[in-house]
Order: structure tokens, then sequence, then C-alpha cells
């Protein structure tokens, strides 16, 4: 077992102490438990004017509050990330809400990148859990930039847990920045042009994770047929 310093378990220790308040926020404050419940509720009712009239009456807390759940959901994985990007597109429109949503997902990766970059793989591993930890390290030690770009345009593949591992693992940030980016601008752009459908949206989100993760296999299968010859 390695040894941990303690400066590695800073970023930790302040996750845990924010999570911990807004718990005790939400449990101990009735204004604050109300506002969460409702926002909730509006938030994952898939109704249009529902979501804009809500959103509106934030005036500028809105696009703040939008933002720190796309934070928040790194730790909160029953929330999706796609979810807070429907939402930001079904609030602001598709410009606003589009460049919303890049910048919520882009703040979360780097700061799940810098989390992973400075604990040591020990700890994420304990946060991860080992057998997933492992997994995802050996696809980006071989895959690199595309394994990112291709989690993140798959709806249903879990983005965060691959963005605390690429900065444990040796990829530069820039690159991992620019793989985020190539990957999540046409999955962004996709909920934007189905965003007026639910039943498409979900539709359309099967067929991208289907055909990313049949995409990929047959990749690796290739790639390993090859190195074998």
């Amino acid at each position: 077992m390695s040894k941990i310093s303690t400066s590695k378990l800073i970023p930790a220790a302040v996750t845990i102490v924010l999570i911990g308040t807004l718990a005790a926020f939400y449990f101990f404050n009735s204004s604050f438990h109300d506002f969460a419940n409702e926002g909730w509720k509006v938030l994952t009712s898939e109704n249009q004017d529902k979501i804009q009239a809500w959103v509106k009456e934030l005036s500028f807390w809105g696009p703040i509050i939008i933002l720190a759940g796309f934070i928040i959901q790194m730790f909160a994985f029953v929330i999706p990330s796609w979810l807070l990007m429907v939402v930001s597109i079904l609030a602001y429109g598709p410009w606003k809400g589009s460049l919303l949503a890049i910048t919520g997902v882009l703040l979360a990766s780097v700061l799940a990148y810098g989390i992973g970059n400075y604990l040591s793989e020990y700890t994420l591993q304990k946060l991860l859990g080992k057998k997933s930890e492992k997994k995802m390290k050996s696809y980006l030690e071989q895959y690199g930039f595309w394994i990112i770009a291709i989690f993140r345009f798959a709806p249903f593949l879990s983005n965060d847990t691959i963005s605390f591992v690429a900065g444990l693992s040796s990829m530069r940030f820039w690159k991992f920045v620019a793989a985020t980016t190539i990957g999540i601008l046409p999955l962004i752009g996709f909920i934007a042009y189905l965003g007026d459908s639910t039943d498409r949206l979900k539709t359309g989100f099967i067929w991208a994770s289907a055909v990313c993760l049949v995409g990929f296999g047959l990749y690796i299968c290739w790639d390993q047929k090859k190195q074998k010859a």
C-alpha cells in the first residue's frame, strides 16, 4: 500500500467539506431544502416552458447555478452531465445554452483532471474503485486522445471518471482539453438539434452511445490483431 502525503489529500478533503456543507444546508435549512427540491423537480420535468420560467426567475444566478451543477455532478453520480446540457439548452436556447453547456463541461473536466493529477493512485482507487481505475488507466495509456473524445461524445459513458484518471496518467493537460472539446462539441450540437423533442433525444442518446461503443470495440479488436501480426 503506497503512503499518502497530507498535501495529496487536500483536494479530497476540500471536496468532502463542500459536499458536507451542502448536505447540512439541505437537511437543516428549510429554505435551501425547498429550493433544491423545487429545482430538481423542475429541471427533470422535461417541460421546456417550465424550465425556462424557473431559470428566468433566478436571473443572474441561473447560469451560475447550472455551472455549479456541472461541478457537483462529478461526485453526485446520480446526476448525469448530459441532463445538465439538456437543461442549459432548454433554458437558454441552442446558442447561449450550448455555450453554457460547453463551459460547464470544460470547467468540471479541468477540475476533475486537476484532482486526479493531485491525488495518489491509491486514493483515486478508493474513490473510483480499483478495477474501474485500472481499466480506465489501461485504455488511456493505449488509446489516449481518442478514448477521451469517445467518452465525451457517448452520453451514457462515465465522463467524470475518465477525467480523474486522465489527471493521474501521463496525458498532457492541453491534449486532454483538446480531446474533451472535440468529443463534447458534436454531442452538444446533437442535443441542441434534438432538444425540443424528448423522445427523439432519448433515442438519439441510445444510438450515439451504441455507435461509439461498437466502433471503439471494433477498433480495439483491429488494433490488437495488428499488434499480434
